[in-house]
C-alpha cells in the first residue's frame, strides 16, 4: 500500500502541475498565433491570464486582423478590452471598412464601439443604405383640410459623426416638423395630393442631417390620406364657444334681474307697510286735531265727502262705464 502510494502521489502533483501551467500558458492558441504569423510571446499570453484577459478573445481577432492585413497590435486590441469594448466586433468592422475602401482608424471605431453604438452595422449601412419610415405625420393645409403623410427616409451612416451625433429618433423628428411646414404652406391641400413630391423636395432642402449621425440620401412620400375638415370643426368649436359665452352672460343678466325684482319687491313691500302704519295713524291725527281745535266739524264732514267721493270714482273706473238696455217697445194700445 505504501509502495502504491509513493508511486501515485507523484503523478497526481505531475497532472496538477501541468494543469496549471496550460492553464496559465495557453501553449494551443500560441501555436496557433504563431502558425499564422502573429508574433505573440509566451509571456505576453500569461500576463493576459493574469491581468483576467481571456487571451483567445485577443488573439484570435489579431490573427483575423493580420490576415486581413490590418496593422493592429496587442496592446491595442488588450487596451480596447479592458476598456469594456467588443473586439472581435471592432476587428470585424475594420476588414469590413478597409473591404469597402472606408476610412476608418482603429482610434475611430474603438471609439464609436466604446460609445455603444455597433461599429460593424454603422460600416455595413454605409456600404448598404438603410430605410427608416416615418409614422403618419398630420399636417393641416390653409383651406382647413388634414392630411396624414407617412414618409420612407433612404440614409446612410456617416462614419465621421458617429461620435457625439443624433440618432435616428432625430431624422425622423425633422422630417415630421418639414412635411408639417411643407403641408402648412400650401393654399389647397389637393395641391399636395397632385404632387406629393413638393413635399419631399422642400423637406430634402432643409438639410436636416446637420448634427446628424447620418446622410440623408432621399425623402420619398409612402402615403398621403386625406383626414379631418380641421378648419371647419374648428369654427363649430368656436361658434360653441361663442354660444356658451352667450348663454352665461343671458344667465348673468337674468340672475341680476331677478335680484333687482326681489328688491323692488322688498322695497314695495317695506313702503306699503309704511303706508299702512300711516293710515293707522290718521284717525288718531284727526282725533287731537277736532280735540285741540285745528279742524272743524264741517271740515271732517268735507273731507269724508270727499273720501267717498273718490272712492266712487275708483269703483267706477274699475267696473267701467254701464251700457243701457234696450227698451222694449211699448204694444199697442187695443
Amino acid at each position: 500500500m505504501d509502495q502504491l502510494f509513493t508511486l501515485i502521489f507523484p503523478l497526481v502533483l505531475v497532472i496538477i502541475g501541468l494543469s496549471l501551467f496550460l492553464h496559465f500558458v495557453p501553449l494551443g492558441l500560441w501555436i496557433s498565433a504563431m502558425a499564422a504569423g502573429v508574433n505573440v510571446g509566451i509571456f505576453t499570453l500569461v500576463g493576459m491570464r493574469l491581468r483576467r484577459v481571456p487571451p483567445a478573445r485577443i488573439v484570435l481577432p489579431l490573427i483575423k486582423a493580420n490576415k486581413a492585413g490590418l496593422g493592429v497590435n496587442v496592446n491595442q486590441l488588450e487596451a480596447h478590452f479592458l476598456a469594456g469594448g467588443n473586439v472581435d466586433r471592432v476587428t470585424d468592422a475594420l476588414i469590413a471598412a478597409q473591404r469597402a475602401q472606408i476610412a476608418l482608424p482603429f482610434e475611430r471605431a474603438a471609439a464609436i464601439d466604446l460609445a455603444g453604438r455597433d461599429v460593424l452595422e454603422a460600416v455595413q449601412m454605409s456600404v448598404n443604405p438603410s430605410v427608416i419610415e416615418t409614422p403618419f405625420v398630420s399636417g393641416v393645409a390653409k383651406n382647413g383640410i388634414e392630411l396624414k403623410v407617412k414618409a420612407r427616409v433612404t440614409v446612410r451612416a456617416n462614419i465621421d459623426r458617429l461620435v457625439g451625433g443624433a440618432g435616428e429618433k432625430t431624422i425622423i423628428a425633422r422630417v415630421g416638423e418639414g412635411i408639417v411646414t411643407s403641408v402648412g404652406g400650401a393654399i389647397d391641400h389637393k395641391d399636395v395630393l397632385e404632387n406629393p413630391d413638393h413635399i419631399s423636395k422642400t423637406v430634402l432642402a432643409k438639410g436636416l442631417d446637420a448634427g446628424t449621425a447620418y446622410e440623408i440620401l432621399s425623402i420619398d412620400i409612402a402615403d398621403v390620406d386625406v383626414g379631418r375638415n380641421i378648419g371647419a370643426q374648428l369654427m363649430t368649436d368656436q361658434a360653441e364657444a361663442e354660444k356658451r359665452v352667450a348663454q352665461a352672460k343671458a344667465e348673468e343678466r337674468r340672475a341680476m334681474g331677478v335680484a333687482r325684482e326681489q328688491e323692488m319687491r322688498a322695497y314695495t313691500q317695506e313702503m306699503q307697510a309704511k303706508v299702512v302704519e300711516a293710515q293707522a295713524e290718521v284717525p288718531h291725527a284727526l282725533a287731537m286735531a277736532l280735540k285741540e281745535g285745528r279742524l272743524g266739524v264741517m271740515d271732517y264732514y268735507n273731507m269724508n265727502n270727499i273720501l267717498a267721493d273718490t272712492q266712487m270714482r275708483e269703483s267706477i273706473a274699475k267696473t267701467g262705464p254701464m251700457t243701457p238696455q234696450p227698451t222694449k217697445p211699448e204694444e199697442p194700445k187695443k
